[in-house]
């Protein structure tokens, strides 16, 4: 029973990675033309202001040489620019530049139509249970992962 609950999840993940976009790594599920890796980066420099690279990498959950060529890829696009904050001169702090911030607010706007528009596609009764289901895959996803040699080559999707 449980394995048979596990390839349904793995299936229905999967659908609806492919459904929603996200297998599309040069284009966000929205139809930006922008890799989702620098929507999410920007998103976050957005939301939070200023953030050193560290802290983005942790918030991204990608590898410290990842987020560099990240970093570089949004400086490169004249979306993200460093600077030393007054007192601490350690630190290299990233924030959006004002193309930065302008590509941060077109993505955010098409981001809330896709999510509008999918929200739309939901009975209305059904949309906690379905957020509530989320936030619990998101918590399990996040967790502590035990991977057994016999179960591990089913986890990959």
């Amino acid at each position: 029973m449980f394995e048979e609950e596990a390839l349904a999840l793995q299936s229905q993940i999967g659908a609806f990675v492919r459904a929603f976009g996200l297998h599309q790594p040069d284009r966000t599920p929205c139809g930006e033309v922008v890799p989702v890796s620098e929507a999410h980066a920007i998103a976050e420099l957005a939301s939070h202001g200023a953030l050193t690279q560290t802290e983005l990498m942790a918030r991204l959950r990608l590898e410290k040489s990842t987020v560099s060529r990240l970093v570089g890829q949004l400086m490169g696009r004249g979306w993200v620019q460093r600077g030393k904050r007054p007192g601490d001169a350690r630190l290299v702090w990233l924030e959006l530049s004002d193309d930065g911030r302008a590509a941060a607010a077109q993505l955010a706007a098409a981001r809330a139509a896709r999510f509008a528009a999918l929200l739309d596609n939901i009975p209305a009764q059904q949309r906690p249970a379905v957020i509530d289901a989320l936030s619990l895959l998101v918590q399990a996803a996040t967790g502590p992962v035990a991977v057994s040699a016999a179960s591990g080559a089913a986890g990959h999707e």
